[in-house]
């Protein structure tokens, strides 16, 4: 196995980007110099940055390499979506240690790579650095809309639709199952892992992905999101974000949360409430969004997302109607990715 330190980091540069090839036209200078050149015309660019940090975000005990790559960039082209947006062009930059082969590192490449193709953007740049603590990486994301078409998430209004895109809770239970056979594996390694049955979760958590299909759906239905935002840290945390930027207030139902029968199945495991999982795990990376009460019918039994509750007055709170009827103020207890 050939090591970083032997080939150096432009030669890594060279090896990571030969194979990158610019496919939108706006992307007029891409990797080789000083920065990237885009032309977007009469578009709005919208751009977007996270950062992966080993032992944070990820553990490579359990996250394949090529994953672990994937998901840095979907988890940035999810936010691109959450503005209505078409996500085009990103950057890479990872901070990597020396314990990392140039393979390891090209593995982790590939997943990226895989990403740029499935989604259609363009890699264009970035940087590398030593590193003595392990892996990071920070992907920035450059997307395109109309000015027209741009959503934010201060415009819910009151008597908005709330609406969620496919199913919540999996990845946090995907989490936890990871975690619990980490443990197992730690205390006997011979010991192999029970992961049957539940391959949806574990790629939930491992492989997500971001919810192009859901802003075209809406295109094609014709249906402009009053406010948007992707569900990274939990639907209550996203929620209350929409909320404090409109200045409303709102009401879900519990039961109308979309999960699915997996994610039900192994929360029973972990005698836990799926809901639960829904609310406040994150990294499902689907979307939250409200609209007009008037598109009603073009939204009902929609197969990419369900009607779950309303904006409200803000006076009236932010509340969640439990399968019993009670009605519970809704807490922001999602991922925080400072504290301890």
């Amino acid at each position: 196995m050939t090591k970083i330190s032997e080939i150096g980091e432009f030669k890594l540069i060279e090896t990571l980007t030969e194979k990158v090839k610019l496919k939108n036209s706006s992307t007029i200078k891409g990797i080789g110099d000083d920065a990237a050149v885009l032309d977007y015309g009469y578009k709005q660019i919208v751009v977007t940055t996270d950062l992966l940090v080993e032992g944070i975000h990820f553990d490579l005990i359990y996250t394949p390499l090529k994953h672990l790559g994937y998901k840095a960039v979907v988890v940035n082209l999810s936010d691109i979506y959450a503005m209505n947006a078409i996500p085009k062009q990103i950057t890479v930059s990872i901070a990597i240690s020396n314990k990392f082969t140039v393979k390891a590192t090209e593995e982790i490449y590939s997943g990226i790579y895989l990403a740029c193709e499935i989604y259609g953007v363009d890699l264009i740049g970035g940087d590398t650095s030593s590193s003595v603590t392990g892996l990071t990486i920070n992907v920035t994301a450059l997307g395109e809309v109309s000015k027209e078409d741009v959503v934010y998430r201060n415009s819910a209004k009151k008597n908005d639709l709330i609406l969620v895109s496919g199913d919540l809770g999996s990845a946090y239970f995907g989490l936890l199952l990871l975690e619990r056979e980490k443990e197992v594996f730690k205390t006997n390694p011979d010991v192999q892992p029970k992961f049957e049955g539940y391959d949806y979760i574990l790629e939930r958590q491992l492989k997500p992905e971001a919810r192009k299909d859901v802003i075209a759906e809406l295109k094609k239905i014709n249906v402009k999101p009053s406010s948007m935002i992707d569900i990274s840290d939990g639907l209550s945390s996203e929620l209350l974000h929409i909320c404090k930027a409109s200045n409303v207030g709102c009401k879900i139902y519990e039961e109308k949360i979309p999960i699915d029968a997996s994610t039900q199945n192994i929360a029973e495991e972990f005698s836990m409430v799926a809901s639960v999982g829904a609310l406040s795990g994150g990294e499902d990376y689907e979307l939250l969004f409200t609209a007009s009460i008037k598109d009603f019918e073009k939204l009902k039994n929609n197969e990419h997302f369900e009607i779950i509750g309303h904006i409200a007055d803000e006076s009236e709170g932010k509340i969640i109607v439990t399968k019993d009827g009670s009605e519970v103020e809704i807490i922001a207890q999602g991922w925080d990715g400072i504290k301890e």
